[in-house]
């Protein structure tokens, strides 16, 4: 079951195991620099609003009512991050699957519905606390940037010609019980000292929005430590995240769009940090050379002069604090997609 709480969506699946419990929200960040240069993390901004697409059917196109799901605003080039907790709700293990335009964001291959792990198409909690891109090679990401459906700018459409699904695409897959056991009872040490351990961070009028690459990030995309068979893939969840542009959420739901974020170079210059990760043993995803082949939005518009993204200025030295990796509501409808 998912329900929405907090502008983040929580996945229960209690026919497994009443801890398996994790979460998921969409956080409103800078886009960084699209300029050939790898940057740390850039900070989370809070949480993008995401609202029941159901609660706007009689407004919505009839392909968006068929996915279900929710709904989210972002501004035309706005950059988002992924934000993933179990650490709060038990710690017990997940694995993720992250689509966008139903596109596999860790491998660049098309939508699939399985867990796959050569090459792993999947990402896995708690190991992975966060996905802020398209992982592209070991240890770099580029940046989720929305840009209009259509345009030519997203992933999906670069990948397959075609500019079809869009948004934002979840299915989560609670580790089996009784390997859940097994590694609470060989682990439990382990799991009390991370828990001990407080070091974390804590439509209609416009296009709809896909998402697409942008600038250069450090960041590992973890590899699996644990056997494909220990995921219970017979109890999969799944959540489409439609996005929209600000014109389309008002539209839609007749609230105000959060307003738009700083830019790079705003919170760069004001002295604020950014955020570098140390995995320590952590191995990572060599990275998947579809999506290392995608072109930049800031090379797409430099080709296309369309007008549809404003220039980054340079950024001044930045601040990058340096992190340490760590290991009931009304229910959204799940329909096919």
């Amino acid at each position: 079951m998912i329900t929405l709480e907090d502008d983040r969506l929580v996945f229960r699946v209690p026919k497994v195991h009443e801890e398996a419990v994790c979460s998921i929200g969409c956080q409103r960040t800078l886009r960084i620099p699209d300029d050939d240069r790898t940057y740390p993390l850039p900070p989370g901004l809070g949480r993008f609003p995401l609202r029941h697409l159901d609660d706007f059917a009689a407004r919505a196109p009839k392909d968006w009512r068929r996915r279900g799901g929710v709904v989210m605003p972002m501004y035309q080039a706005e950059a988002m991050w992924l934000d993933f907790d179990v650490r709060a709700l038990g710690d017990y293990p997940f694995a993720v699957k992250v689509g966008t335009g139903k596109i596999d964001a860790v491998t660049g291959e098309a939508w699939v519905d399985n867990l796959n792990r050569d090459p792993q198409d999947y990402l896995v909690l708690p190991e992975q606390p966060w996905l802020d891109g398209y992982c592209v090679e070991k240890g770099s990401i580029r940046q989720f940037v929305a840009m209009p459906l259509g345009a030519g700018y997203s992933a999906e459409e670069q990948l397959t010609g075609v500019a079809r699904w869009g948004g934002l695409q979840l299915v989560v897959y609670p580790m089996k019980a009784e390997r859940y056991r097994a590694k609470v009872e060989s682990l439990r040490q382990v799991v009390q000292d991370m828990r001990a351990d407080k070091d974390l961070l804590s439509v209609l009028a416009a296009p709809s929005m896909g998402l697409a690459a942008g600038g250069r990030m450090r960041q590992t995309i973890h590899e699996d430590p644990y056997h494909l068979d220990d995921w219970d893939q017979r109890h999969a969840s799944r959540c489409f995240v439609t996005i929209v542009n600000s014109t389309a959420w008002f539209a839609l739901s007749g609230e105000t769009p959060p307003c738009r974020a700083p830019s790079a170079a705003d919170y760069a210059s004001a002295g604020l940090p950014w955020f570098d990760v140390y995995d320590g043993d952590a191995k990572a995803l060599e990275g998947a050379a579809t999506l290392a082949g995608l072109e930049s939005v800031a090379k797409i518009s430099g080709r296309k002069n369309d007008g549809l993204v404003v220039d980054e200025d340079e950024l001044p030295p930045l601040r990058v604090h340096k992190l340490r990796s760590k290991r009931r509501e009304r229910p959204v409808r799940e329909p096919n997609w």
